[in-house]
């Protein structure tokens, strides 16, 4: 946990950004913008500033010229330095300048800078015998229409390393996914086709949603998710709502496209006469091989029951992978729990007893628990103390202890009723032999 946040610029912050200036002054950096040009900048174009309690411990700021951005400052205190803090700025100052759809964004650092890994974190490319980093926003400023319309997204960037544990599951999807469509010229070289489908299957809660958004933030490509719900209302019906989505997301140069519980769309063709869905289906698997023809763009549909899907629709052509999503090992176990428990006092939680008591929990299980433990262990602070804090004899502060301990969480586990019973968990391996392709 971080013990300092990020905010929009205000005129009060001018003492900080004043501080933060004199500190590079004291460590032999020449800014290359005058202090005038970047004061002007935080009033009028995109300002952002770190805190810790009322102090300014860093600050970025950006200026949008038509589709090009710079950033004019960047900043922190040298105590703050190597905290993440530099790569945070530049994400939320970049967030600001979006609406301008920016195609490019800039930083020009003088020569003794150092701090570069900010930048590089964001992923701006060094140019050679300058400091002059430079990043290609993902999405063209004529795409940002097309893809408001369809309710798309630019995700954080983040989202692939925030993923906790599953290991075993993001070396997967990097190799057989994010590669050869990161680096499509180096996978045409060793004559490698980039995936076009994919299928994400597994019980309830095991993070299907999760690792298809993760994959889109890794490639720093739209998010598009379609909700055939939603589209069953259109006057046209759902297969031709399906239909004009699909044409709509053609007019993206990338993007990933998520289809969620896809059975409900793409389940077994059979009974006489047909289904009202059987027309959807057969639509549905007309539109996935044009889909394939467009470079530059991915299908991942999920399924909790794969076993309902029609057979046409895994079948090879289609679908590149299939691809299980189970419940977490003990090694990515312990990795959630370290992400979910505070900082503060992690080091005082037994995390080896909860990772054994959490075996067949889904991470969407462990994350709950997790919550219900912190949630409980504040109430129990305040409100447990003999009625002193809410009398007002003494501040909720300092009624409140430090956190959750170890009896919290394994209460709070105790209370969890498990989303994936053993009879799912095994059909679940027998779908891997089965149906599993990767």
């Amino acid at each position: 946990m971080t013990n300092w946040r990020i905010r929009d610029f205000h005129s009060a912050d001018l003492d900080g950004i004043l501080h933060l200036w004199e500190s590079l002054k004291d460590s032999d950096v020449e800014p290359v913008y005058a202090l005038s040009e970047v004061l002007a900048s935080c009033e009028k174009d995109h300002a952002v500033v770190a805190v810790q309690g009322d102090q300014v411990v860093g600050a970025a700021v950006g200026r949008a010229a038509h589709d090009q951005g710079w950033i004019v400052f960047l900043a922190t205190l040298p105590e703050y330095r190597g905290r993440g803090i530099g790569t945070s700025l530049l994400a939320a100052v970049e967030n600001r300048m979006a609406p301008h759809g920016l195609n490019k964004l800039s930083a020009l650092m003088p020569e003794a800078e150092t701090r570069v890994e900010a930048f590089l974190s964001r992923g701006f490319a060094l140019k050679k015998n300058l400091r002059y980093f430079e990043r290609t926003i993902p999405v063209q400023r004529q795409e940002l229409g097309a893809l408001g319309q369809l309710g798309g997204r630019i995700l954080a960037r983040d989202l692939w390393e925030n993923v906790a544990g599953m290991r075993k599951e993001k070396e997967l999807l990097e190799r057989r996914l994010v590669l050869p469509l990161a680096e499509a010229d180096l996978a045409d070289e060793y004559g490698v086709v980039p995936p076009r489908a994919v299928v994400l299957f597994g019980p309830p809660g095991t993070g299907k949603t999760t690792f298809a958004k993760a994959i889109a933030s890794r490639l720093e490509w739209p998010f598009v998710e379609v909700f055939p719900s939603r589209l069953a209302s259109d006057p046209k019906g759902l297969a031709g709502a399906l239909r004009e989505t699909f044409l709509e997301i053609a007019e993206l140069e990338h993007c990933v496209v998520f289809i969620d519980e896809v059975e409900e769309i793409a389940s077994q063709r059979s009974g006489e006469p047909p289904s009202p869905l059987q027309g959807v289906t057969n639509e549905l698997l007309k539109i996935i091989p044009a889909f394939r023809e467009q470079p530059g763009r991915l299908l991942v549909c999920a399924t909790n029951f794969i076993r309902a899907l029609d057979t046409a629709f895994l079948r090879h052509g289609r679908f590149d992978y299939v691809i299980p999503i189970g419940l977490p090992d003990r090694q990515a176990r312990e990795a959630m729990w370290q992400r979910f428990i505070p900082a503060t006092v992690v080091d005082d939680v037994d995390v080896e007893l909860l990772v054994e008591r959490t075996e067949g929990f889904s991470p969407a299980d462990i994350e709950y628990a997790a919550r219900s433990a912190s949630q409980r262990a504040l109430e129990k602070a305040v409100y447990d103390d003999g009625g002193a804090a809410s009398a007002g004899n003494v501040s909720v502060r300092e009624a409140v202890r430090k956190g959750p301990c170890t009896q919290d969480y394994l209460d709070a586990i105790g209370d969890t009723r498990t989303t994936v019973t053993q009879e799912v968990h095994e059909l679940f391996l027998e779908d891997i032999d089965s149906l599993g392709r990767v």
